[in-house]
């Protein structure tokens, strides 16, 4: 009989993999920077949400946190507060249309699930 194995981090591990951020991305992220003439960049966050446990939070990032990373592709600047940190390491972060849609897409390899609407993830 096969176990399911439940990993565990901890916020004191700091030796993560990073965030990637692809050049459709950046090019957005830039726009929104430039819009906002306040912006440093924008920051994903997580929070508890939906059926699946956690939802993706991105927010314009105007006065980062001492305890966030950051994280660049082409002068674009992600944030990422390190209590996210293990939630969302790996992620690439892409920008797509999708018919009419365009939108942040998240690649996690953390997730283990999602809800059907794709709105929620859980680890």
């Amino acid at each position: 009989m096969q176990q399911n194995a439940v990993g565990t981090f901890s916020l004191d591990d700091n030796d993560w993999s990073g965030i990637v951020i692809t050049k459709s991305a950046a090019t957005q992220i830039i726009k929104l920077m430039q819009q906002n003439p306040q912006a440093k960049g924008l920051k994903l966050s997580v929070k508890p949400s939906g059926c699946a446990g956690f939802t993706y939070v991105l927010d314009i990032a105007e006065s980062p946190a001492s305890d966030d990373l950051l994280f660049e592709h082409q002068k674009a600047k992600l944030y990422v507060p390190s209590k996210s940190m293990p939630f969302v390491d790996g992620t690439k972060v892409d920008y797509v249309r999708e018919g009419l849609n365009q939108i942040f897409k998240f690649d996690n390899p953390k997730a283990q699930h999602s809800c059907g609407c794709g709105e929620s993830f859980g680890v």
